[in-house]
């Protein structure tokens, strides 16, 4: 549905490592990809590029089979895009938005509003459609903003940073309304901010680097490539923390991370960890608070991969 090979882009005058330096996606239909990456990967751009805002300088893409940049006017029609700022009247209500949004895209009154009435309900804003948006919480003015990119039901929707500045109530409102989006058969590439929203809706991702793809599968296939599983010990008494990292050595798989009275150990043999810690600690008479195996998080994929900046 979506496909992209060897993309370039490369801004006059940008830092190295802005734009895009041979970035491949594909994307099957009807799931969600997460592209995710620090400041200056390439996010946007690929979105802008994919969407048909920006013009590639090399490469080819694609979308439903038809060129970006030679058939531009047909992958308009098969997509939507939400943009990281709503693009909603704050003045008019939201029935208004849609029924205008309607007649933006050449829909007659009566069909405007019939299909802004499906998408209130479909959204659940039914009852707050006569309320001017200015009224809407951020969790209702986004589920309003990815009510608007549906009015013509595109095949291909772009979410770039959906959920920016909700609080934890508004996020997963548009985490249900996007799951809704892709019941109904649409594919969705999402950048976003935050790991864990990734994490939760995406059925692939790919991590970008300086414009490059260094990265993609399912959020378990990457997280199995670091490999390691974690041991977490909470402690009761800060003090102990270095002679419990200390004992946690022999162990670890990896470099140990201390925060506060957290230690966090790489292991490759997570059951005979926990037995030599627990049996480590007892002789050492210090009593942990916690004691905890996991799985990597995509937290700590990220860094692996692309280093410590912040995701965005």
């Amino acid at each position: 549905m979506i496909e992209a090979v060897g993309v370039r882009k490369n801004y006059r005058g940008g830092t190295e490592g802005a734009g895009l330096n041979g970035f491949d996606l594909e994307v099957t239909a009807g799931t969600v990809t997460g592209l995710l990456g620090p400041n200056g990967a390439g996010k946007t751009t690929a979105v802008r590029i994919l969407s048909t805002l920006l013009e590639l300088d090399s490469g080819t893409a694609a979308i439903a089979g038809y060129d970006v940049r030679r058939q531009g006017a047909e992958v308009r029609r098969r997509i939507g895009l939400v943009g990281q700022y709503a693009a909603i009247d704050e003045v008019l209500t939201g029935r208004q938005n849609l029924v205008m949004f309607g007649r933006l895209n050449h829909l007659g009154h009566a069909a405007s509003v019939r299909r802004a009435d499906e998408l209130l309900e479909r959204f659940s804003l039914t009852e707050a459609a006569g309320q001017a948006v200015s009224k809407y919480s951020g969790g209702m003015r986004r589920r309003l903003d990815l009510a608007a990119s549906l009015i013509v039901a595109p095949a291909v929707l772009f979410v770039d940073e959906p959920t920016t500045g909700l609080d934890p109530a508004g996020r997963l409102e548009v985490w249900s309304a996007i799951r809704q989006l892709v019941d109904g058969g649409t594919t969705v590439l999402l950048t976003t901010q935050y790991l864990e929203e990734a994490d939760q809706l995406a059925n692939r991702i790919s991590m970008l680097k300086a414009g490059v793809v260094v990265a993609e599968g399912t959020p378990d296939e990457l997280k199995t490539q670091l490999g390691s599983d974690w041991l977490d010990l909470v402690l009761v008494d800060p003090a102990d923390v270095q002679r419990v990292a200390t004992l946690a050595g022999p162990l670890a798989d990896g470099d140990i991370r201390i925060v506060d009275n957290r230690i966090s150990v790489p292991v490759k043999d997570r059951t005979k960890a926990l037995v030599v810690m627990a049996n480590s600690l007892h002789e050492a008479r210090i009593e942990p608070e916690d004691i905890t195996l996991r799985r990597p998080t995509l937290d700590e994929v990220f860094l692996h991969l692309t280093g410590p900046e912040v995701a965005a």
